[in-house]
């Protein structure tokens, strides 16, 4: 098929390396414009721009798809239809309208639960059992387009936000690929009305860890903000991000270490700190961070 693809980010990246290695014709790629980045401060492409520029592609980043200019030209492209994953802007009816046969949206979550930003964070930290992948005919609503493919996968006891991500992608290549090969025997099933949540992009407020709150809750935050933005705690004043963590037993006051393994006391029940990472260093896991910064028995988080 002739494609245009617009995606952004490295959640994006396996899906058009596949789609290029499966010998679709790729019109070109859309993506977001290089960001400014690092300490200098100098414009860094985007990983899809990064990967398309790689395999020879021609790459476009408008800054908008609202004018009529953008619009002609995307229709000149006479693309057959338009896979859309993680591209970040808003495709105007136009855009929609204009592959023949419309426009193809991979989703991270099993819809209509966690429509919107953050499906991934947000299945984890509402402890989901399972999660996966839709490939959605996009309409203008907000991920409300009938459904071609699915595909559930359950969600590890301790798998964070970063690891499932990753594995997401990976589903995501093989099942667009699957559905462009079967496209003319699928049939769009619409959404139900029931089941309707909103994956709400995650704000760094949320990121504070309590730890007057239940074990499943903090485990949860922690592994859902993990890696990005991570959630935090205070240890004299310095900021520390947690990385990962399990559920563990034990009990006493809420942000006392019980243990030498950094099990760490919660309103109800016990997490242990599985990684975590100072300030302007890199990640470590519990035992390395431990000896770099003790923590016994009895001492209080914030």
């Amino acid at each position: 098929m002739r494609i245009v693809f617009m995606g952004t980010p490295e959640f994006s990246v396996p899906v058009l390396q596949a789609l290029h290695e499966a010998g679709h014709e790729i019109a070109a790629v859309y993506c977001q414009p290089p960001r400014p980045a690092g300490r200098g401060k100098k414009l860094r492409p985007s990983p899809v721009q990064a990967r398309a520029e790689k395999l020879g592609l021609a790459v476009r980043h408008p800054v908008s798809l609202k004018s009529a200019e953008e619009q002609t030209a995307f229709a000149a492209l006479k693309a057959d239809v338009a896979v859309v994953v993680a591209y970040g802007l808003i495709l105007p009816r136009a855009i929609l309208d204009a592959p023949a046969r419309g426009c193809l949206n991979i989703h991270a979550s099993l819809l209509p639960r966690w429509r919107g930003a953050a499906p991934i964070h947000r299945a984890i930290m509402a402890g989901d059992a399972d999660t996966g992948l839709c490939i959605m005919q996009m309409e203008e609503g907000l991920d409300t387009g009938p459904v071609l493919l699915r595909r559930a996968t359950p969600i590890g006891a301790t798998e964070t936000t970063g690891q499932l991500h990753d594995r997401l992608s990976e589903m995501g290549a093989e099942l667009i690929c699957e559905a462009l090969g079967q496209l003319d025997h699928l049939t769009p099933e619409p959404q139900p009305e029931a089941g309707v949540t909103y994956a709400a992009k995650i704000d760094k407020s949320e990121a504070r860890i309590d730890w007057g709150w239940r074990a499943t809750e903090v485990d949860r935050t922690i592994r859902g903000l993990s890696p990005f933005p991570g959630a935090w705690i205070e240890v004299e004043g310095e900021r520390i991000k947690l990385l990962a963590s399990e559920r563990a037993a034990g009990c006493g006051a809420p942000g006392e270490v019980l243990d030498d393994r950094l099990t760490v006391a919660c309103g109800q029940g016990a997490v242990r700190l599985l990684r975590l990472q100072r300030a302007g260093r890199g990640a470590q896991d519990a035992s390395e961070f431990l000896r770099g910064l003790a923590l016994p028995r009895g001492t209080y988080l914030g």
